[in-house]
């Protein structure tokens, strides 16, 4: 019997938050499966850097989406882009013809091996379309829980919404997103599942991460809102144990990153200013430095000379919010700037990256619900609040569980290092579908029920230094794949 599968996201949930309390239906899928405790995303750890990992099998370096925003130097003048915006992402990929992604997407492998992709989700419109960017052109089924201009082809719509009822509007930040989660798991369910049968299917439900960002990452609203996703996987996992299993289904259960929780304001505006920079969050004619707002650090200069590069870096590592920093490789380890370390160490080297990289200072003090991780921020809400972006290992870790034919004995672990970008070699493997060059993540043999020898691991520590300042990057190696696992930095 071939083999199907389906990858079933919750955005921003943490490994450590899964038990059987609060998630008694994943627990249900680590007893019927293999659990990855050593599952990582990759750096920056957001949402539309991770997921597009996820889909193409590669590191920001290789597919480009190097932050949930950007600033585009492709074009004169350059502009500011947010990758939430699904109808811009469609426009630059026209725009550029076809290469939005500098690599394939799993939707376009797919494709042209005469297999389908489809996608629910209930992240933003932009990240919805980034699982599968190209689905209009092959007729693969793309839908959103909320926004119809991500939703493609309309006749799959308008047969969910006439039989499951009509899409929601996405309900304030404040409010956790139940509907949403409800609308996917039935569409699924009820149409696209009976209907399209598709090879691989992504489940996407959006939470927790909107709800840990306004309320906390413990907090209550949090918790109910992960308890409320989990039992609509319930849903989902007693039709895989009912009849998807049967019929060949593979599952996939992840996230894209954690959270870590914020604990005192800073602004990075303030300190490019007082370096003698002019700041803006757009590029302008007036504007020397353009800060990106996020969480994860993006500098873009006017003019990125290597002086001004080195003194806009000797000028954050001063702060005490400054965590690790990135610039173009000066070598194998060091970046540009004295400092600063290559941004090729975070498979970050991309003509999309910013010129100074950098992440917020974190530790591992116990925020306020008991959880370890806490950093500082520069956004305009208050400290308590959940965030990601950087290098905290809580930032890195994210689920993973695999259950099905293909994988090995029931209720079993593999603490081997494995990321997001393995996902979709191994799903190609099994389909027997040969990955693209682009395709840096590993097949994960050591899960397989066919599994081969274990391959041998070994850790790498990078450090840079500039007056007290000092920053060390941890990485460890499988075979010939590296992953990123923490950053730390101090004064």
């Amino acid at each position: 019997m071939p083999f199907r599968f389906l990858i079933v996201s919750f955005d921003g949930l943490r490994p450590d938050l899964v038990g059987p309390a609060l998630t008694p239906n994943l627990c249900r899928l680590k007893a019927a499966g293999v659990t990855l405790t050593n599952h990582r995303t990759i750096y920056p750890s957001e949402t539309r850097s991770a997921f597009p990992s996820l889909v193409t099998g590669a590191t920001t370096d290789r597919h480009g989406m190097v932050g949930n925003k950007y600033v585009d130097r492709s074009v004169n003048p350059s502009r500011y882009i947010d990758t939430s915006d699904s109808v811009l992402l469609r426009r630059l990929d026209l725009e550029s013809g076809g290469r939005l992604y500098s690599a394939p997407s799993l939707g376009e492998i797919m494709a042209a091996a005469g297999r389908s992709l489809a996608v629910l989700a209930t992240n933003t419109p932009g990240t919805t379309r980034l699982f599968h960017h190209k689905a209009e052109d092959f007729g693969h089924v793309r839908l959103s829980g909320h926004f119809r201009e991500a939703c493609t082809p309309d006749d799959a719509l308008a047969a969910i919404e006439a039989q499951v009822g009509p899409l929601s509007p996405a309900p304030p930040n404040t409010e956790p997103d139940r509907n949403g989660q409800d609308w996917i798991s039935s569409a699924f369910l009820d149409v696209v599942w009976p209907r399209y049968r598709p090879d691989v299917t992504i489940l996407s439900y959006g939470e927790p991460d909107v709800t840990s960002h306004f309320h906390g990452t413990g907090a209550e609203a949090t918790r109910s809102i992960i308890a409320h996703c989990d039992r609509q996987f319930g849903r989902v996992l007693d039709w895989w144990e009912a009849e998807g299993r049967g019929e060949g289904v593979q599952i996939f259960a992840t996230s894209d990153h954690g959270h870590i929780t914020g604990h005192t304001r800073a602004s990075v505006a303030d300190t490019v200013r007082t370096a003698g920079f002019s700041a803006g969050v757009t590029p302008a004619p007036d504007v020397d430095v353009t800060v990106v707002p996020g969480q994860v650090g993006a500098l873009y200069l006017a003019d990125p000379t290597e002086a001004k590069i080195a003194r806009l870096v000797a000028a954050i590592t001063s702060e005490a919010w400054c965590g690790n920093v990135f610039t173009r490789a000066k070598d194998s380890i060091n970046g540009i700037a004295p400092g600063s370390l290559s941004n090729r160490l975070v498979f970050a080297d991309h003509v999309r990256a910013p010129d100074v990289a950098f992440s917020f200072r974190a530790d591992d003090r116990i925020d306020r619900f008991g959880l370890v991780g806490c950093t500082f921020y520069d956004n305009d809400r208050g400290p308590g609040l959940g965030l990601h972006g950087g290098l905290h290992p809580k930032e890195l870790a994210v689920i993973g569980i695999v259950g099905g034919s293909a994988f090995s004995d029931t209720g079993s672990a593999s603490s081997l290092p494995s990321g997001i970008c393995d996902l979709a070699p191994t799903i190609l493997h099994l389909l027997g579908i040969d990955a693209p060059t682009t395709v840096g993540g590993r097949v994960l043999t050591e899960i397989l029920r066919s599994k081969s020898r274990a391959e041998d691991t070994r850790g790498e520590i990078f450090e840079a230094r500039l007056g007290s300042y000092k920053q060390i990057l941890r990485r460890v190696v499988v075979g010939n794949t590296s992953y990123v696992e923490s950053g730390m930095a101090g004064i």
